[in-house]
């Protein structure tokens, strides 16, 4: 499975607290602002471009080759149990997700896997992360799927905040590894 991380272009944990924390005392919270028109859909070949540009942005490394592979493997609807969305505003993609159900790995009944998700950082905070895993799960659960799940580093407390204020918890697998000489 492959991963790619760029949460922290997603969440600020720390305005989560804050929202929380406040809750808890009964302040009214802030809501974060909204992207108008804010629409998901299915990734099309004319946005490689600009998620390629976003990638570029986020990760400093421009890498063409590897997002048309990934748009060959999981883009242009190639099948209920592969997707590639893009959040897409004002002509523009503002984020984008990518994930698949995998069947009966790990030991476990088939469920969906998230492995990518960015967000352009002019627009963190405006509910452009929400809106693609609410899309990518609507996915999973039409290609008959009930749960969903995702890996991340166990020190990046801001992908953690991000995942736990969607409602997502500790999974019953634990990952392993080693180095390879």
């Amino acid at each position: 499975m492959m991963l790619i991380w760029y949460f922290d272009a997603v969440f600020d944990a720390d305005q989560l607290f804050r929202r929380r924390r406040a809750g808890r005392r009964g302040a009214v919270t802030r809501r974060p602002r909204a992207v108008a028109g804010l629409r998901v859909r299915p990734v099309e070949a004319a946005d490689l471009d600009q998620v390629i540009a976003l990638d570029s942005e986020i990760t400093g490394i421009r890498k063409t080759d590897y997002w048309h592979e990934l748009f060959h493997r999981y883009g242009a609807g190639r099948s209920r149990q592969r997707l590639f969305l893009v959040a897409e505003a004002a002509g523009a993609t503002q984020g984008f997700i990518i994930g698949e159900v995998r069947d009966w790995e790990f030991g476990s009944p088939p469920c969906g896997w998230v492995f990518a998700i960015s967000v352009r950082p002019s627009e963190r905070l405006a509910g452009v992360g929400t809106r693609l895993l609410e899309a990518i799960c609507a996915g999973f659960r039409r290609a008959g799927v009930d749960k969903v799940r995702t890996l991340l580093a166990r020190d990046n407390a801001l992908v953690l905040s991000f995942f736990r204020s969607q409602g997502m918890m500790a999974a019953p697998v634990i990952p392993l590894e080693k180095d390879l000489p």
